[in-house]
């Protein structure tokens, strides 16, 4: 099993990295967690024959505008969009003409779904939890071949984020904001707050990204992120896009 980074930023893409998108490769299925510019480059890592599931965690336009380039994958097995309840008729008015290729027109089947707080697809275990974030925001928990991925993404500090990490082997955390900064009104996570998560929740390793694109603009402000982070939660890694990380499959 495969965690592929296919866009890294928040907000908009830079040459430092595209809208985030984050792709997971198993054995059935390929999940795409949410749809920011990195999608553009599914096709790079998958042949279109297995089933791709895409969760998007809210409906900010840098978890979406990369849904306008599907048109160009070729995915036999079609594509399900999860979608949290409340927005679904604004993703539907989104999902349509004047502003993108309507689902029915696609090449292959599309199907949208309201996202419930546990399902399973391809023998993937899924928990979905709201975040704190200025729309309503869902974060979500994948167990894969005994394996736990937690995903917070356009989040503050909440008991949600905490529960969903809880012992995961890797908890992708959100990293918008700098260390010490703070945006009630917008909330996001810092490298030492989303490092606090990861050790109250006694994750085994985590992966910064969503870098908002004015606060990092450069992959050395990252990497200062991550020695922030590390100071409180050892295995804390800063991530760009293209970087793969594996995971070998307990059962």
């Amino acid at each position: 099993m495969k965690i592929i980074f296919l866009g890294t930023n928040g907000w908009f893409d830079t040459d430092t990295g595209n809208t985030i998108c984050t792709l997971i490769k198993t054995d059935t299925c390929d999940i795409v967690l949410d749809a920011g510019y990195g999608i553009c480059k599914l096709d790079k890592y998958c042949d279109g024959d297995k089933p791709v599931y895409i969760f998007l965690s809210h409906l900010h336009l840098d978890h979406i505008a990369g849904l306008h380039t599907l048109a160009k994958f070729r995915f036999s097995k079609g594509v399900k969009i999860f979608v949290p309840e409340p927005a679904r008729a604004a993703f539907d008015r989104f999902f349509a003409k004047p502003f993108t290729i309507p689902a029915k027109r696609l090449p292959f089947d599309a199907k949208i779904e309201i996202i419930k707080e546990r399902l399973s697809v391809r023998g993937v275990e899924v928990t979905a939890r709201e975040l704190v974030h200025a729309d309503r925001c869902f974060g979500y928990r994948f167990k894969i071949y005994g394996k736990i991925i937690a995903y917070c993404i356009d989040t503050g500090y909440c008991q949600n984020a905490l529960k969903l990490a809880q012992g995961a082997d890797v908890f992708i955390a959100e990293c918008a904001l700098r260390a010490g900064q703070n945006d009630e009104g917008w909330p996001h996570l810092d490298p030492v707050q989303a490092a606090r998560i990861a050790k109250q929740a006694k994750a085994k390793k985590m992966v910064l990204t969503h870098f908002d694109a004015h606060n990092y603009q450069s992959k050395k402000e990252r990497a200062l992120a991550q020695k922030q982070a590390r100071k409180y939660f050892a295995q804390s890694f800063a991530v760009s896009d293209g970087m793969e990380l594996s995971l070998s499959r307990t059962r």
